[in-house]
């Protein structure tokens, strides 16, 4: 990873930067989501990678109140991508949700992924199940 990048638990960071991340890493466009409301509503954590003021990177850890923590959102800034930052985030989301307590760490990912989080991450396959709501 470039040693500038400085990871934060629970990082600030405002709706506006978030939606800007997240619509680059997704290739959707930007919206108002009220990023910072949800999560101080539904997180038990999350983690911010930036690089001078700028958040280059993102993921959120949701928890179900005991053993289980969930990541969202592992995105990365494109210009940013395969140099370290994703696999750092996940590393610091498993260590934030083990001192939470959590006893298991899961993460829904699409095919082409598959490098990255069982490889790079350390994750191990499951089979799991998806209902698409809209």
């Amino acid at each position: 990873m470039t040693p500038e990048i400085e990871l934060s638990p629970r990082g600030p960071l405002t709706d506006t930067e978030l939606e800007t991340l997240h619509a680059a890493a997704f290739a959707h466009p930007v919206t108002d989501t009220p990023w910072r409301q949800r999560l101080e509503d539904r997180s038990i954590a999350w983690i911010t990678a930036r690089q001078d003021s700028r958040l280059v990177g993102f993921v959120n850890v949701v928890g179900d109140g005991g053993a289980h923590a969930i990541l969202l959102d592992t995105c990365v800034a494109p210009d940013f991508q395969a140099r370290g930052v994703g696999r750092a985030l996940v590393g610091a989301a498993v260590d934030e949700a083990r001192r939470l307590g959590c006893e298991w760490v899961h993460a829904d990912y699409e095919p082409h992924l598959v490098d990255f989080y069982e490889k790079s991450c350390g994750m191990r396959p499951t089979e799991a199940g998806l209902v698409r709501l809209r």
